[in-house]
């Protein structure tokens, strides 16, 4: 007859096997059914943009991935990750397309100093981007040798606009806009009365890699274009973002002024930062945490 006796050993291993994968099994099914919640990023491309903000998170740690930096950390108890981006429109959109692709943000807001295009408004005014532009995409018009250069015969290029030449096709020889998020926009509007360092304005974010001084071609940018402020990243980041289709807003603060010899002063990316944590708070209490 065949022994049908276990060892004690062996059946308390069982035993024990048994209860630890019953537990495993159970664990692995109440963390399924637990939603992770997807972060809010926050952009800026210089330290003098980012640091402040990074270093009022709680529950802080730092992650790289190529040459970006990110702090991933909590706001009111909701995950939050800044992002230095670096300066530029391919910084920005690489940074912004790593962001998409690692934390699968719900919100992306890029923000950080600017130079103004409107006379009204001066250093420490702070413009929310209803729109961003990409002040780099022009056509020129054909000038003989020795005609010099005249900005005012370019045309603009929307390069999403179709798959073939945007140069040769006629569709595309317009101005595309980025929209800011009306439930981020919102969220900056709701808290603008905590910002006492200058005025809050919704306005055009015009992106290009010219640091603009000229002031003819200033004027010609925010009489065409409708531009409130120049800088290096929002438009590309804006469309990166859409194509993820993730919701957006730049805010910049304006850091100088040519238009009225507002002087440049770096302390404006602190203020910008500041004011930025009351509009991510805000989106958290007022859309994300409903």
């Amino acid at each position: 007859m065949r022994n049908t006796r276990i060892p004690s050993c062996a059946l308390v291993m069982g035993l024990m096997l048994a209860v630890y994968g019953a537990q495993g099994t159970k664990t692995l099914s109440v963390a399924s059914k637990m939603p992770e919640l997807r972060p809010v990023v926050v952009q800026g491309a210089m330290d003098l943009e980012v640091k402040k903000f990074a270093s009022r998170l709680d529950n802080v740690s730092i992650e790289k991935v190529g040459g970006w930096t990110f702090w991933r950390g909590t706001l009111d108890g909701y995950p939050v990750i800044v992002s230095k981006t670096l300066k530029g429109i391919s910084n920005s959109a690489a940074a912004t397309a790593i962001a998409a692709e690692h934390y699968h943000p719900v919100a992306i807001v890029n923000q950080g100093t600017a130079g103004g295009h409107d006379r009204q408004l001066h250093v420490y005014d702070i413009v929310l981007g209803k729109y961003a532009v990409n002040l780099g995409a022009f056509k020129t018009a054909y000038r003989k040798s020795g005609q010099g250069s005249d900005f005012s015969g370019w045309t603009p290029l929307d390069l999403l606009v179709s798959e073939d030449s945007a140069g040769e096709d006629p569709n595309a020889h317009t101005m595309g806009r980025f929209q800011g998020n009306e439930q981020l926009l919102a969220a900056a509007e709701s808290v603008k009365h905590l910002y006492y360092k200058g005025r809050v304005v919704q306005g055009v974010i015009g992106s290009g890699e010219i640091w603009n001084r000229e002031l003819d071609r200033i004027k010609w940018f925010h009489g065409q274009y409708g531009t409130t402020v120049e800088e290096m990243e929002t438009a590309s980041a804006a469309q990166i973002s859409g194509f993820f289709q993730i919701p957006f807003l730049g805010i910049r603060v304006l850091s100088n002024n040519t238009t009225n010899d507002g002087t440049y002063d770096a302390k404006t990316g602190v203020a910008c930062q500041e004011y930025v944590y009351e509009v991510v708070k805000a989106y958290i209490a007022t859309t994300l945490k409903h």
